[in-house]
């Protein structure tokens, strides 16, 4: 029998052994995160996303080992699963425009790829408020037509350095193998729906940790892999912005233009902790955005833009509607 005397001291030591337990594995799990990313940053990609049967395993398993992913979303899969486009975002990967059916788009006239490519961002956007910035061509195909069709909309073509072949057949060991040639920068084609794909992924972070590179984003700019801005949750969860204070200054530049539309560009300085006020002029009206996440006052003439661990340069298109003045905009700290 227990002396009742000694309980609380038997309780205090259970505990103290409980606490000493989590604060180990926690340590080691840092351990097992901590990223030496001196050889650098490439690019995992998973394509024709996202699928009910596998995505939630596939975000789950890049979490578990400490990954982010670009995923390349085929629009009717959007549409149609837009919590899983959302809980794509919210597991902190990146999320791009691979068309709206698949088609062959080099066979397709120029109004008919515009079509593939804008409904993709429309139901990319109506599922987490922000449109894509890249684009994957379906089976890598592109052509002088569809890469203007892409610069109208502000896409970057990606399209890869190394092939998993899990498309074709591919086991999970050969998978592993192909991604084991991936050097700084460079982008690796996989898909959301192969089970060995999945099978795959912790190998694959054994194996770069091994190397000293990291999973990283592609860039916007060049299409490469770069370091996530800002750092970012080694779980491979969304950046978490430092805590706020000081200013911050946003500076408008002026993008692509159209008869009917205009692009404009807004870099922030001072603080990665920002929220920054855009106010267009009736009848303008804001059409697309990029690199950030926007929200709208009652009149839709104010959009509230904070960052989503993009960078601190974000865009929008403006339908101009015979106003091709630039709207005013403001930035503070949160």
């Amino acid at each position: 029998m227990i002396d009742r005397k000694r309980r609380p001291t038997l309780l205090a030591a259970l505990l103290a052994v409980c606490l000493a337990t989590a604060v180990t594995t926690a340590l080691a799990a840092g351990r097992a995160f901590a990223a030496d990313c001196s050889a650098g940053y490439v690019g995992l990609t998973y394509d024709d996303g996202p699928n009910s049967a596998n995505t939630t395993n596939l975000l789950n398993t890049l979490r578990a080992n400490g990954l982010r992913a670009t995923m390349f979303n085929i629009g009717q899969n959007a549409q149609n699963n837009q919590a899983l486009v959302r809980a794509q975002r919210d597991a902190g990967m990146w999320i791009g425009n691979h068309s709206y059916t698949h088609p062959h788009l080099t066979q397709l006239g120029s109004s008919q790829m515009l079509s593939e490519l804008q409904r993709t961002q429309q139901a990319i956007q109506g599922a987490t408020g922000t449109a894509p910035r890249l684009f994957r061509p379906p089976y890598g195909e592109t052509n002088a037509t569809l890469k203007s069709v892409e610069q109208q909309l502000g896409l970057t073509e990606v399209i890869w350095d190394v092939d998993s072949q899990d498309w074709n057949g591919a086991s999970t060991a050969q998978i592993v193998q192909a991604a084991g040639r991936l050097q700084n920068g460079q982008v690796i084609l996989m898909h959301d729906q192969y089970a060995t794909t999945v099978a795959a992924i912790p190998q694959i972070a054994a194996n770069l940790r091994s190397r000293n590179l990291c999973a990283g984003m592609i860039s916007p700019t060049t299409g490469r892999a770069v370091a996530p801005d800002g750092g970012g949750d080694p779980t491979g969860g969304p950046t978490t912005p430092p805590p706020g204070g000081g200013t911050c200054t946003a500076t408008v530049q002026q993008g692509q233009q159209w008869s009917d539309r205009f692009n404009l560009s807004v870099t922030v300085s001072g603080s990665s902790s920002w929220i920054v006020t855009v106010t267009v002029t009736p009848p303008q009206k804001v059409i697309n955005t990029w690199n950030g996440t926007p929200s709208w006052d009652s009149s839709g003439n104010v959009m509230t833009m904070r960052p989503n661990g993009s960078g601190n340069t974000f865009g929008f298109t403006i339908q101009h509607n015979g106003n091709w003045t630039w709207p005013s905009v403001s930035c503070r700290t949160s």
